[in-house]
């Protein structure tokens, strides 16, 4: 009997963790029954007045502290608005913790029997209702949180936040559900946002899905999102696509593109490298231009000794003049001494 009360009362302890701290709120806690859908659709359909429906479930592992800030500290949130600020103060008394939060809150804001706003939040973060309903579920499974999250997106067009908070779930569906929002039938703002965080978030599926949009997908604009999504993914193989893209994509834009996001990570090899093979060997003048821009781009001044070889060896003189050109705005002691040499 006392084990079974130690792990009630553990169990306990542990779902209280798990809710945010909320003031200024009607607080209540129901117990998801069959299912979370008919459960949300319940609470949903009975609201006439604004309320705020949350639960939480766990999170992609890291540094993912969702709050407000104020001059770099976190401060409470306002659910509601209070004269244009989202934020209030809150004592400094909170626990430091080691880790990163482990669990998500996902927060739905319903009026007139139907959600207009979805916001996402970890549990160190006070919030503050305005004086509203809260009605706290739980019992939710990840599965149905994304399942419900992807409805939003499809059905009521919350696109962002729905799908943000889809993608800081630690659980593979979510990755599924990102992947269903990526495909050619969805509306072009949608792909962008689940392309942006299958890069950013989903690790070494999200690289996966990814790199097959950069093959594959037709559009010119998707795979110019997808560029950049991609160099925010931690796969050790993810320069090397996006250098693969920078020689062998169809698309003039898309190439230059490329480039540019190679320049951000040009300490390494495989970058500079395709930057100067752009330069020599691009069919297009404009993709050359913008591969001598990206030279530029590269930290600490080291595209300038570059920039040099390209106005002194490039058999281009709309290339070798935009070299020129960059190596002025430059302010580089040793762009300086080349233009007096050029000069003289």
């Amino acid at each position: 009997m006392k084990t079974a009360a130690c792990v009630a009362v553990l169990s306990c302890a542990a779902v209280l963790a798990q809710q945010p701290r909320v003031e200024n709120a009607r607080m209540e806690t129901r117990a998801v029954a069959g299912g979370l859908d008919s459960t949300f659709r319940g609470i949903v359909a009975a609201q006439s007045s604004p309320a705020w429906i949350g639960y939480s479930v766990p999170m992609i592992p890291g540094e993912h502290q969702m709050c407000c800030w104020n001059n770099n500290v976190m401060c409470g949130c306002s659910l509601e608005h209070r004269n244009g600020d989202q934020s209030f103060t809150v004592s400094n008394n909170q626990t430091v913790k080691l880790e990163g939060p482990r669990e998500l809150v996902v927060l739905f804001r319903v009026e007139n029997h139907q959600t207009d706003k979805i916001r996402t939040f970890t549990p160190d973060c006070n919030l503050d209702a305005g004086g509203l309903p809260f009605i706290w579920l739980t019992g939710v499974t990840p599965p149905e949180s994304i399942r419900l999250l992807l409805t939003m997106v499809k059905e009521l067009h919350k696109g962002d936040a729905a799908t943000s908070a889809i993608a800081m779930h630690a659980d593979p569906s979510a990755d599924q559900a990102l992947e269903e929002l990526v495909a050619q039938s969805q509306p072009e703002q949608v792909r962008r946002q689940a392309i942006f965080w299958l890069g950013n978030s989903r690790g070494q599926r999200g690289f996966e899905i990814v790199s097959r949009i950069l093959r594959e997908d037709p559009s010119d604009k998707i795979r110019e999102h997808a560029v950049f999504a991609i160099t925010q993914n931690k796969d050790p193989k993810a320069l090397e696509v996006v250098a693969s893209v920078a020689h062998n994509d169809k698309s003039p834009h898309v190439r230059g593109q490329a480039l540019f996001w190679l320049a951000q990570r040009a300490g390494q090899k495989i970058a500079e490298s395709a930057i100067n093979d752009a330069i020599a060997n691009d069919p297009e003048t404009e993709v050359k231009k913008k591969a001598v821009f990206a030279l530029t781009q590269i930290p600490g001044g080291d595209g300038v000794p570059l920039l040099i070889q390209v106005v002194r060896n490039n058999r281009n003189p709309e290339v070798r003049k935009q070299a020129m050109f960059w190596l002025g705005q430059s302010k580089d002691d040793r762009a300086l001494a080349f233009i007096e040499e050029v000069l003289k």
